[in-house]
């Protein structure tokens, strides 16, 4: 594989720690919202949940920073057209779903008497408390959380159907190394 046909490795450091806590936000999420309310356990995991979101929100606003710097590598002319497309798209996709989920989060906090926070240190609020706008910023934070957990199981799809049965250097693209 040529030195051109991978990302630079700035691209891929951005990838993999955004990766990693996206999946941490996902999972902290999830587990979060099925523990018991007004417990310590709860506020640790909703804390934890805004730091990292908002952690997050850095390295994505980097990413696609960096992203719009430099161009990403050419897919092979191998690909079916419908395929290079389809990873374009998806990609776009991505980047709306990154900063929607996070937008609603921090708006979500922003609507409730708690706040956005970042492990512990309290950030500007862009509301007041108000449980119906917290509720429908919440409702959108958790679909477009839903909607992106798609988008992620069908990206890792296709990435491993680029390594195991079309074998054409696609995934190693993204590879540390």
């Amino acid at each position: 594989m040529k030195p051109s046909a991978r990302y630079g490795r700035m691209a891929v450091v951005l990838h993999w720690i955004a990766a990693l806590l996206i999946i941490a936000l996902l999972a902290t999420g999830w587990y979060m919202v099925g523990t018991a309310k007004n417990t310590p356990e709860r506020a640790f995991f909703f804390n934890l949940h805004k730091s990292l979101g908002i952690t997050t929100a850095f390295v994505i606003v980097t990413l696609i920073v960096w992203r719009i710097m430099h161009a990403a590598p050419a897919l092979p002319t191998t690909m079916p057209r419908w395929e290079r497309t389809a990873a374009v798209l998806s990609h776009r996709l991505f980047y709306v779903f990154m900063l929607l989920v996070t937008l609603a989060g921090y708006l979500t906090s922003s609507f409730s008497k708690y706040g956005p926070k970042l492990f512990g240190i309290p950030l500007p609020q862009w509301g007041w408390e108000d449980a119906a706008l917290r509720g429908n910023f919440a409702a959108v934070h958790r679909l477009a959380a839903l909607v992106f957990a798609v988008l992620i199981a069908i990206h890792v799809a296709a990435a491993l159907k680029h390594l195991l049965v079309d074998k054409d250097s696609v995934f190693q693209r993204m590879l540390p190394g």
